[in-house]
């Protein structure tokens, strides 16, 4: 039996009954099978064509019979709040599911209050609308507007979702390159440091006992000068609020070009004017595709302006 593609929906998942699953209901098969979450099983109730069994409309209570065909279909949806702007935009990887774009420094990810325009969400919704794709923009996870480099989006509910619970469990693998003031000490290291907001600078985050919990690890790539700098690759084990630049300037090594968390007056301002913002990039990202179940990773070079960091940095 073949199951169609319908008009206003995206294309469907299906699931093929084994033996071991007949009699059970659709809930479970759909759970056990495709991992969909009780929340987005909801709302594909609603929609006429949401589940079905053999290309019938069904309940998730409906028991199965083996070689019985389950399907979800989610409605296509767009992001009508966010208006279309034409930008370039350097797409690494993009599929029917996901699209994985190498953000540049400077802009924010998302529109927020006083940044309606100029976002990447306004510059990929334009980039959907050109392909005649019907997609709402739905980052797994985000990049400070001065940080650059690899950011995921879901273009369905069920990756968004799927993504979303690697995100929590840790196995989306998200490396950044940082160039600190001092050196590390010792070289390589975890930091594992509680981070919360500073209540007398809400949009400041610091080092708490009362912080959520928060990881960081690192491994120093090189060092310049009399240990005046150092290039720093480093790995997130959770992803809190700014969570790289604080635990940086924890343990003495702040970002350079950092204006938030960096030093207020012993920083060097060739360093920083060469930077011309922080001085972090997230360099390489992998994580499980949720339909084909295959890893995969990509890796965005270093923008010009680090790698003219590094040479004047050579240079101290």
């Amino acid at each position: 039996m073949m199951i169609e593609d319908i008009a206003g929906y995206y294309k469907p998942l299906v699931v093929e009954v084994g033996e071991a699953m007949a009699g059970k209901d659709v809930r479970t098969v759909l759970e056990r099978k495709l991992g969909v979450s009780r929340t987005l099983l909801s709302k594909l109730k609603l929609t006429e064509f949401g589940i079905t069994i053999n290309g019938v409309r069904a309940y998730t209570t409906a028991k199965v019979a083996a070689r019985d065909l389950v399907a979800i279909r989610m409605e296509e949806e767009t992001s009508d709040d966010i208006m279309p702007q034409e930008m370039p935009l350097r797409i690494v990887f993009e599929d029917e599911y996901l699209l994985i774009v190498n953000k540049p420094a400077g802009i924010v990810v998302h529109p927020t209050h006083g940044h309606y325009t100029g976002t990447l969400a306004n510059g990929i919704v334009q980039h959907w609308q050109a392909r005649g794709e019907k997609v709402r923009f739905r980052p797994v996870h985000r990049l400070d507007e001065d940080t650059s480099g690899l950011v995921a989006i879901a273009k369905n509910p069920y990756i968004h979702q799927q993504l979303s619970e690697q995100l929590q469990a840790g196995t989306i693998m998200k490396l950044y390159c940082a160039y600190v003031y001092g050196s590390p000490d010792p070289a390589d290291g975890t930091v594992d440091a509680p981070i919360d907001r500073d209540p007398d600078e809400p949009h400041v985050r610091i080092v708490t006992p009362e912080g959520y919990p928060s990881v960081t690890h690192y491994k120093t790539a090189l060092v310049f000068g009399e240990d005046a700098a150092a290039k720093v690759r480093l790995k997130l084990e959770t992803g809190r609020t700014h969570q790289i630049r604080v635990h940086m300037k924890h343990i003495g090594c702040p970002l350079i070009g950092d204006q938030m968390y960096g030093p207020k007056t012993s920083g060097n301002q060739l360093w920083e004017n060469t930077a011309g913002r922080q001085a972090l990039h997230a360099e390489t990202l992998g994580l499980t595709h949720p339909m084909t179940k295959q890893w995969m990773e990509w890796t965005a070079d270093l923008p010009p302006e680090f790698v003219a960091l590094e040479q004047v940095l050579n240079e101290a």
